[in-house]
């Protein structure tokens, strides 16, 4: 079971949570389930947002960014997880701004929806023509600004959103060769 196996206690009436099997519209169906009170734990993946930033008031380089907390130099797309109340657009936009200090130049394109079962992630992935005075936020250690071309994919996650952006700009991409874990 991916994600959702940390939970251990019912959030209702903080029974045990154990794996069991229940009918439903599928047919039986195991997941973490309270015999007390009979909440489930659905374990839905999480919709996250992602950006490829290019910044339009640097001859279109695209901005990807290490975030502080992981490991390597690893560069990647900005990204962040809708808000209660907001639009994907809108969500994209804030978080751009948030982590970035960039504004969108116009609105934002959708390039597809990728998934990411090993972060039980669904990604949302936008094209933003941003514009403005790089500030990265604490969230983020370090930036670097590549043309279109120069950009390498990686290949889960939001490397599928990059790759479609670049096939989409007439770029074949160029993959990174990760390590093994």
């Amino acid at each position: 079971m991916t994600g959702g196996a940390d939970y251990r206690f019912c959030p209702q009436c903080a029974g045990s949570l154990a794996l069991l099997s229940q009918i439903e519209d599928g047919g039986p169906k195991e997941r973490l389930r309270c015999a007390t009170c009979g909440f489930t734990h659905w374990n839905n993946p999480t919709p996250v947002l992602a950006a490829v930033v290019e910044c339009v008031d640097r001859e279109g380089q695209v901005l990807l960014a290490r975030n502080a907390a992981w490991s390597g130099r690893f560069f990647g797309l900005i990204t962040g997880f809708m808000e209660a109340g907001e639009s994907p657009e809108n969500g994209i936009c804030r978080e751009l701004l948030e982590e970035t200090g960039l504004e969108a130049a116009a609105a934002s394109a959708l390039i597809g929806v990728f998934d990411f079962q090993r972060m039980n992630q669904v990604i949302i992935a936008y094209h933003v023509a941003a514009r403005g005075e790089i500030r990265l936020s604490p969230e983020l250690a370090e930036y670097k600004l590549l043309a279109p071309a120069e950009v390498r994919c990686w290949p889960a996650g939001t490397g599928q959103a990059m790759a479609q952006w670049l096939r989409s700009r007439g770029i074949e991409p160029q993959w990174l060769e990760l390590p093994k874990p």
